[in-house]
């Protein structure tokens, strides 16, 4: 398949006149631009109308090393600015949905104090943990909705083995989703499998109609009342992972797909180039074509996707490298930069007076300081983007993660 296309002057011009006049941001180079299942339409909540989704991750390991619970997300303020939210991950394994964390999901009690609604777990509570807590909170806001996801880049190995018995997999999936002890929690699936056909954590083989098959069998099962949504590649470089497995054809058993337009680059590449790790749009001296957010976009549409089924994707965090000489990206580095929980990365909370952005660069910011060299999303990029959206029809917005953002909610605010 043919990589990204040329840009396009006049929509350039459109996006860099009204994220530079309107919200202070310049695009600084290249912007260029499955049928729904006739068995069933898509269903869209109430309380998200095609283009205002907001979805944000909320992960169940969290708890732990961050100190972040399902309350912060109420103090924040960000409950009220969130339609739905997926919360990571369950596990994969053996042909299988499975729980990820019990203690961490709903045998975890809450004092009073750490309470979303300020009532305190009881030892002998059936389900206590995050799952009571979001339950509490989906009271507070009623029109807010909870999607259990499964995989993520630890546990997508397992899917090769679920997808040898699609109706199997679906089958243990449903019967966890909806699950007694927490019923009426979950308003659907999400399935994150890196990447189907493709090299993840490990090579998978499966076959290119694996995803759409496994997809097919979830919503067979879960039927056209609850969610069913994905986390997919945004690799639109020539031969690259999108090109991998039937996208396309999976769509019209999906609710929406979230696109993963962050990650393209980091400090994985430990001597550089540096470069933004999610990119808008192209830009001169980009280290490989396809790797933006407007590539991968244009190609999904292209493949026939509905642009109402594809989010926007925002990382609410930076990458970053150590050993950086000049300013503009492109410089060279000695390894990743020091961050809080993993070398190489960190939460946009602790960069935004740790190295405080101070260039942008197709669309996203990037920040110099010392020798260090990082890239994030700031609330100004975020509104860039989010005009983008807009322009393009997406169906919203999803961020990777919660716990990135600032404790009064900053990014998630920007989205709005």
């Amino acid at each position: 398949m043919l990589g990204p296309r040329p840009p396009r002057p006049k929509f350039k011009a459109l996006i860099a006149a009204v994220c530079t006049a309107a919200l202070g941001v310049t695009l600084l180079a290249g912007a260029g631009s499955a049928t729904a299942s006739p068995e069933r339409a898509p269903q869209v909540p109430q309380a998200a109308a095609a283009g205002s989704k907001v979805v944000g991750y909320f992960t169940d390991w969290g708890v732990y090393q961050r100190n972040y619970h399902v309350k912060n997300i109420e103090t924040s303020g960000s409950a009220a600015k969130l339609t739905h939210i997926n919360y990571a991950f369950g596990n994969v394994t053996g042909g299988k949905c499975a729980i990820g964390d019990a203690y961490a999901d709903y045998q975890k009690t809450y004092d009073a104090a750490s309470s979303v609604d300020g009532t305190a777990d009881t030892w002998d509570q059936p389900v206590a943990g995050s799952f009571n807590q979001l339950r509490e909170l989906k009271k507070k806001h009623p029109g807010l909705k909870v999607l259990w996801s499964f995989g993520g880049w630890t546990w997508s190995g397992g899917f090769g083995e679920a997808a040898k018995n699609p109706a199997a997999f679906a089958d243990s999936c449903y019967g966890l989703v909806k699950d007694p002890r927490w019923a009426g929690l979950f308003d659907g699936i999400d399935i994150d499998w890196e990447y189907p056909n493709a090299c993840g954590l490990s090579c998978d083989t499966s076959g290119r109609e694996a995803f759409k098959n496994l997809l097919a069998a979830l919503r067979s099962k879960f039927g056209g009342s609850s969610l069913v949504t994905a986390a997919i590649t945004a690799d639109a470089s020539a031969g690259g992972k999108m090109e991998a497995t039937d996208y396309a054809g999976a769509a019209q058993y999906v609710d929406w797909y979230n696109p993963m337009t962050y990650d393209f680059f980091g400090a994985w590449a430990a001597q550089g180039p540096t470069a933004p790790h999610s990119p808008l749009t192209s830009y001169s001296g980009i280290p490989t074509q396809g790797f933006d957010t407007d590539a991968a976009i244009r190609k999904l549409k292209g493949l026939g996707i509905p642009s109402g089924k594809l989010l926007l994707g925002i990382g609410f965090y930076g990458r970053g490298w150590t050993g950086v000489t000049q300013k503009a990206p492109g410089g060279t580095a000695t390894g990743p930069a020091a961050g809080t929980y993993e070398q190489g990365i960190e939460d946009y909370k602790v960069l935004k007076t740790k190295c405080p952005a101070n260039g942008t660069v197709a669309g996203t910011a990037y920040a110099y300081c010392g020798n260090n060299w990082w890239s994030y999303d700031t609330p100004s990029t975020i509104a860039g983007k989010t005009a983008y959206k807009n322009s393009q029809g997406l169906g919203g917005t999803f961020f990777w993660e919660l716990s990135g953002d600032t404790s009064n909610g900053e990014l998630i605010k920007s989205i709005h």
